[in-house]
């Protein structure tokens, strides 16, 4: 199982449970493969059975509690969590475990003693760090958030790129520094806005890696110098400093009131945006679609819509031309979307975010679910409705607000209420633009 062997690793658990049919620790091992590859009944009953057998093990009342909260069954996955801790009650995965069913459950009073509780345990425990960082932030406690966001290893590959020392503060007048990339299309997009507060402070020169697609978008930078994509070649050497992008936040003392949001920060390529303001109609309202993002991301099935279908209420406001944006997953219903529906499939035409910033920048609005195109549109200046899942609701949209402070005025965001239900999201979202063709036509 450790070397990636499923099939032998398999045949080698069925084999031990058949020579000695109470032996826990093999149920344990088989359930844990069996989790791993998703076949989550089968994988349960072993857990199960493993406990049976053998009560007093910890680790497997862990991983039962796991399975159980991927699958949304709160109050069983905090009996097994709970059993885990009574079990061995100095261990802070435990604790952290609970913690992150707490935060998900929005019991975040309980979630924050969970994870203080493990950090007490062991302090070098980065894993309750980072997820204690995303419980502050969504609180908008951002100096403490910032502080342990640092506990992320996820940019371990970058570090190991550069010579020169990490920057951690220290003054950058007349300094150079690379900024590297880090997390997703829509991170890069959002906190690239830190390029112009470096500068500010008097950085004589800026390199930023980005994701291939958001090169071309990114050469427009006016604080940053260099664009490097990071599947070309990244010099070593060069700069005084490097930092991750996600760290800018945490040495520039960002809080809540003071996050730099001079919008816009991005603009499309002049050229693109006169060529699809050829192509777009000119009368009614134009509204760009994404009701899908990237199927690796961890909360994609409740961060996406279910369908193109979902969205059909809002085909009922008159005097809208609706466009879809949609890469990848959607991008078939978007070819055909379902009994009719009137859509403008454009998604498949784009090849870049350049391409996608300059059809944006001559939309109205863009309505989307939390994807990077949300980032890019009001990165742009442009108006965005985001339709936000009521199931482990990403961190930047704080809580209970229907506005953004990472871009004022032209983010609007509508929550889910039930976990799934997305019928009176979209309810909300028909009212309010059905409000605002009534604006537009008053304003002619």
């Amino acid at each position: 199982m450790e070397a990636g062997d499923v099939t032998n690793a398999e045949a080698c658990f069925k084999k031990a449970v058949q020579i000695a049919p109470d032996f826990a620790e093999a149920y344990a091992n088989l359930g844990l493969l069996l989790d791993r590859q998703t076949v989550k009944k089968a994988a349960e009953v072993c857990y199960r059975r493993s406990i049976e057998l053998n009560p007093t093990y910890s680790e497997t009342h862990l991983n039962l509690g796991a399975l159980l909260a991927n699958e949304k069954r709160f109050s069983e996955a905090e009996e097994a969590y709970r059993q885990a801790i009574s079990l061995s009650p100095h261990s802070p995965v435990g604790w952290s475990n609970l913690g992150v069913l707490y935060a998900c459950m929005k019991r975040e009073r309980e979630a924050e003693h969970c994870y203080r509780t493990a950090m007490t345990l062991d302090k070098s425990y980065a894993t309750v760090r980072f997820n204690l960082s995303y419980l502050l932030l969504r609180q908008g406690r951002f100096e403490e958030g910032w502080n342990y966001l640092e506990a992320r290893n996820w940019y371990a590959a970058l570090a190991a790129r550069f010579s020169c020392p990490r920057w951690q503060g220290e003054s950058l007048a007349c300094k150079s520094i690379v900024i590297g990339y880090e997390a997703g299309h829509g991170d890069m997009i959002q906190f690239c806005r830190y390029a112009a507060v470096l500068k500010a402070q008097g950085t004589a020169s800026i390199a930023m890696i980005c994701h291939p697609a958001l090169k071309t978008l990114f050469v427009a930078l006016e604080d940053v110098d260099t664009v490097i994509s990071f599947d070309e070649p990244i010099p070593l050497t060069g700069w005084d400093f490097w930092t991750p992008l996600l760290s800018i936040p945490y040495y520039c003392k960002t809080s809540l009131g003071s996050i730099p949001a001079k919008i816009p920060y991005l603009q499309a390529p002049p050229e693109r945006i006169a060529k699809w303001a050829a192509l777009l109609p000119k009368e009614g309202l134009r509204v760009g679609l994404v009701w899908k993002g990237n199927t690796l991301f961890e909360n994609d099935a409740d961060r996406s819509l279910p369908s193109l279908a979902v969205l059909a209420p809002l085909w009922g406001v008159a005097g809208v031309n609706f466009f879809s944006l949609q890469k990848g997953a959607g991008e078939d219903e978007a070819a055909q979307p379902p009994g009719g529906l009137p859509l403008i499939n454009i998604g498949y035409r784009l090849e870049d975010f350049a391409d996608t910033a300059a059809i944006v920048t001559n939309l109205d609005l863009v309505i989307c679910v939390d994807t990077a195109i949300a980032h890019l549109t009001c990165a742009l200046g442009k108006s965005c409705w985001v339709l936000l899942p009521g199931y482990k609701t990403d961190w930047r949209w704080l809580a209970d607000r229907t506005d953004s402070p990472w871009y004022p005025e032209i983010m609007r965001l509508f929550r889910q209420s039930t976990i799934g239900d997305w019928a009176p999201v979209v309810a909300e979202v028909a009212n309010a633009l059905e409000q605002l063709v009534q604006d537009a036509i008053r304003c002619k």
